[in-house]
């Protein structure tokens, strides 16, 4: 099961809005320890246990892209600085998040959400 439209829209309305911040090593140790219990999440396990719970799915999908963002040390600012820009990459990742996803359902989404954050911003 693929992630369905309305999870994807709800979650791209969040992200890349987030800015990436230089964070101390606690608040990093932080967001590890934070997303590391929901790092076992595939594409078709996160839509199966979210059942229609577009807010489950968003807060995983936000935290793993958050990780994503602050170990590539991007700022999304430097990517894009107007809305229509960020409109533009949120665009982008969604269809590397649903190609990823579609490719292979079974692939852990973590990894999904990291290539989604490479293709979007041409890295």
């Amino acid at each position: 099961m693929m992630l369905k439209n309305p999870i994807k829209s709800s979650f791209c309305a969040m992200l890349f809005v987030i800015p990436t911040f230089a964070f101390a090593d606690e608040a990093a140790e932080q967001m590890v320890q934070d997303v590391l219990p929901m790092m076992h999440y595939t594409c078709a396990s996160i839509a199966e246990e979210a059942d229609g719970d577009e807010a489950f799915v968003v807060e995983v999908v936000g935290k793993m892209t958050a990780l994503s963002l602050y170990n590539r040390q991007i700022n999304i600012e430097d990517h894009a600085a107007s809305d229509e820009e960020k409109a533009q990459l949120r665009e982008a990742f969604i269809a590397a998040l649903s190609e990823g996803c579609a490719a292979d359902k079974n692939a852990l989404l973590g990894g999904v959400v990291d290539n989604a954050v490479k293709s979007t911003l041409g890295l």
